[in-house]
């Protein structure tokens, strides 16, 4: 059976200002980064999904989310494949692999080689570009 195609999120840049706050804006739009230690979800232990905060795509599972030692939060995984984009970055320097939102183009975070079993990968992802869905009922942290 054929996956389902992720439905595409276009927005204008003047939208995205108005619906999202400005460090959300910053990261997930203008391809920032939160300082490391800093943003939300780093030491979230409960469990649910992440989504992206810019459109509600569904992105991680807390079951694959764990303590990297980076500053951000990381997940050996995505929830599914076809929820992220992964795209070439050459900026400040380096070559990496950026990861985005495969729904509104949110720019989330980088990929790297350096994670866990089962898939050695490190998504290490801005918080501040995710909300968890929290399956205790707690509702939405942003």
């Amino acid at each position: 059976m054929a996956e389902k195609p992720i439905a595409k999120v276009t927005k204008t840049l003047d939208q995205w200002r108005n619906e999202l706050t400005p460090d959300q804006f910053y990261v997930t739009r203008q391809h920032g980064t939160e300082r490391p230690f800093t943003g939300p979800y780093l030491n979230e232990k409960r469990e649910g999904t992440y989504l992206c905060v810019s459109c509600g795509n569904p992105l991680f599972d807390s079951g694959t989310k764990y303590d990297s030692g980076s500053g951000w939060p990381s997940f050996y995984s995505p929830l599914d494949l076809q929820s992220v984009s992964e795209h070439e970055d050459v900026s400040m320097f380096m070559r990496r692999t950026e990861v985005r939102c495969a729904s509104c183009e949110a720019h989330l975070g980088h990929v790297f080689p350096d994670g866990p079993n089962p898939t050695g990968l490190r998504y290490c992802m801005n918080g501040t570009a995710l909300k968890l869905k929290a399956k205790d009922g707690d509702g939405e942290k942003e």
